[in-house]
């Protein structure tokens, strides 16, 4: 068993582009990455191992070499949770050795991600007179329309590879440190993405539609409601930044320490 600590970035459509850039800090919080690992030594090169690790990832188009980035402006956080099982191979028998030694080794495998994604509450009202009454519309664009963006629990698969370097000492200790690189299936780390289904319509009902027996409101009926439909198209298009077809990479620096129980260990990290 063993704890690790360092920091994570992302690589998408926001922020700086390096693959490694774990520290930049943010107005919401230090860029942290953190947990626990278990694993299990199949023989002295070969382990498999679970990890489930906690993610705090800042984002600022300041940091950014691009000059387009610079000029645009957008930030952000995110806390983003990762469980995940990896297969490690060692290039030296650390795990049947009783003596201190070194071993790089690689490693890789598949997890999942749960974060927080942007969603939107597209609010469609009537305008009002100096008194706040509502006033029935003159033309199928004369209602308001008000944008409200909330944050949603999301989840996606990530493929975690890296290297590492551990030294073993004590018969049960090690140390080791990492470097992540999780290629993901979502394009929504750092909100550069607005998907349709997490886009919600309200609607004032201080009129309701034409008809013997009104349910809708006055706003999701004919003209009014393409126009409510166009603005809800058009505000998500300005929401989406960079390329939708590039998916996010999640990557981390880490150092931590494990200890292997029995002793002499029964393969030891």
């Amino acid at each position: 068993m063993g704890l690790f600590g360092g920091g994570s970035n992302i690589v998408g459509d926001i922020g700086k582009t390096s693959y490694i850039y774990p520290f930049a800090g943010d107005a919401e919080g230090f860029p942290f990455y953190g947990g626990l690992m278990y694993k299990m030594n199949f023989n002295p090169y070969q382990s498999v191992r679970v990890n489930l690790a906690s993610n705090h990832v800042a984002f600022n188009d300041k940091d950014a070499a691009e000059a387009y980035r610079n000029l645009r402006g957008f930030s952000g956080s995110n806390t983003i949770t990762e469980a995940a099982a990896l297969f490690e191979y060692n290039f030296l028998p650390i795990n049947d050795e009783q003596q201190a030694m070194f071993s790089p080794y690689l490693f890789v495998g598949v997890g999942m991600l749960f974060y927080k994604e942007k969603r939107v509450v597209a609010e469609h009202g009537f305008t009002t007179d100096e008194t706040g009454t509502a006033v029935l519309p003159t033309d199928s664009g004369d209602f308001t329309t008000n944008f409200r963006t909330e944050l949603g629990a999301a989840s996606a698969m990530a493929f975690p590879f890296g290297i590492g370097l551990k030294y073993k000492f004590n018969y049960n200790f090690a140390i080791f440190g990492e470097l992540t690189f999780r290629p993901t299936l979502t394009d929504g780390l750092d909100y550069s993405v607005l998907k349709e289904k997490n886009i919600k319509q309200t609607f004032a009902k201080d009129f309701l539609e034409p008809g013997d027996d009104p349910k809708l409101s006055l706003l999701q009926t004919g003209e009014y409601a393409a126009t409510t439909n166009d603005r809800t198209r058009q505000y998500a298009e300005r929401q989406n930044v960079g390329n939708p077809n590039n998916n996010d990479w999640l990557n981390s620096v880490s150092v931590g320490i494990s200890y292997s129980f029995g002793r002499p260990a029964c393969y030891c990290n």
